[in-house]
């Protein structure tokens, strides 16, 4: 009888340091994702390494550098947009949406030079290759193919900015970030708005195809 409680009780301990182990060693051990990737930031965010880091107005993550710098991007295109709409359209509403685009992204240039100088974050000074193809097929276009194509782009980048913004704006601690994403959530939204007032969108196009990205 001791010697079958002594195997009992050797089982149950070991059973006992089994888990104590299991809990001890790191969950990516076993292949699943880390701790880090479950609280990522916004689907679609690109990382650039730096991890998160500390700064006089709170961490700044790598989903925090992103959004900072797509912001930088979007007016790298929209700004020259919107004075070719205000140029080349010939409805009251292109043009309308034009100085919208250029009042909006004027000042939100503004604010991203002063967040990327005060935490650090290099920015881009050139739109990307797919923006810049956009501004080429703009270019190419002529009277009303201009006009929607003008529409359907910027309401369709627009559109899918609109999403990222809002994920930013919840979930950053970063205070300056935070105003950077409160001001682009007013701008995005009225961009939105005066874009849809052209008459001009088409929203099966939007609903049916992949929405381009900032």
């Amino acid at each position: 009888m001791a010697t079958r409680y002594t195997i009992g009780s050797g089982l149950v301990i070991t059973a006992l340091a089994l888990t104590l182990i299991a809990l001890l060693i790191p969950v990516d051990s076993f292949g699943s994702r880390p701790a880090a990737a479950v609280a990522a930031g916004p689907a679609g965010a690109d990382d650039d390494g730096g991890g998160t880091v500390s700064t006089a107005f709170g961490p700044l993550t790598a989903a925090d550098r992103d959004f900072i710098r797509k912001v930088r991007l979007a007016g790298l295109w929209e700004l020259p947009a919107g004075r070719q709409a205000q140029q080349r359209g010939s409805r009251p509403a292109i043009k309308t949406a034009g100085q919208h685009l250029i009042d909006g992204h004027t000042e939100l240039d503004r604010q991203v030079i002063q967040v990327g100088q005060a935490l650090g974050v290099d920015l881009p000074n050139q739109p990307s290759a797919q923006q810049q193809d956009w501004l080429g097929q703009m270019n190419r276009a002529r009277g009303e193919e201009y006009e929607r194509l003008f529409t359907q782009l910027l309401r369709a980048a627009h559109g899918k900015v609109f999403a990222l913004v809002a994920q930013i704006r919840g979930q950053t601690k970063n205070t300056m970030v935070r105003a950077l994403a409160t001001s682009a959530n007013t701008t995005v939204l009225d961009h939105i708005t005066v874009l849809e007032d052209t008459g001009l969108v088409d929203f099966d196009a939007l609903s049916n195809n992949v929405q381009p990205t900032k």
